[in-house]
């Protein structure tokens, strides 16, 4: 009797110090399984103006720069980004908001915030070419790259980029007009679950 007591609390004891090495191993190795797991980026781009066309490309650009996984949904008027001439304009009068810079003039002239009423905006024509004049050259001014080189710098960072099948049929795109880099043209069944996997999901 007293040699199986004296087991018992030999197993007794053994049981408290393997859990105590767990509480204190197991913590240390989740956060090793954390860190060296790659950090999965999903963009939705749904936006084809000027202004609209730098967040995708900037953040895709960005995070796989810093070593993530990234995947960018091109889909309704985000997939004109994809064509092999993109076609993006400023469009002021959707946002209200976005102030006029003059990339010309003395310094205070260029800091200065012109308001265009949505009125004015309406009424003039060309208006759009104009404000798309003014902010590719303003952007050029800053050394801000174009849309167009920061998409070659998603492609050269291996940043997957997909489109929207439907988009294409609705729209009766042919895969041609489009840059050949383009690596799947896929549905919402297709992408949704590389957004469910994903550490952070952004729709623009």
């Amino acid at each position: 009797m007293s040699t199986t007591a004296e087991q018992m609390q030999d197993t007794g004891q053994l049981d408290d110090w393997l859990n105590k090495k767990l509480d204190e191993l197991l913590p240390k190795k989740l956060e090793e399984l954390e860190s060296a797991k790659t950090p999965q980026m999903s963009i939705i781009a749904t936006k084809g103006t000027l202004d609209w066309a730098y967040p995708p490309f900037i953040l895709a650009s960005t995070a796989a720069a810093l070593g993530w996984d990234v995947e960018v949904f091109f889909t309704f008027y985000g997939l004109l980004l994809l064509k092999k001439d993109i076609p993006a304009e400023v469009s002021p009068l959707g946002n209200p908001a976005m102030p006029m810079k003059m990339p010309f003039g003395p310094k205070w002239f260029q800091d200065f915030s012109w308001p265009m009423p949505n009125l004015i905006m309406a009424g003039i024509p060309g208006f759009e070419k104009v404000a798309t004049g003014l902010m590719k050259k303003t952007f050029k001014n800053k050394g801000v790259a174009t849309v167009e080189e920061l998409r070659d710098l998603c492609i050269e960072a291996d940043v997957k980029m997909v489109a929207c099948q439907m988009t294409v049929d609705v729209f009766g795109f042919d895969q041609n007009e489009f840059i050949p880099e383009v690596a799947e043209y896929v549905g919402a069944t297709s992408f949704l679950p590389v957004a469910q996997k994903s550490d952070v999901c952004l729709f623009i």
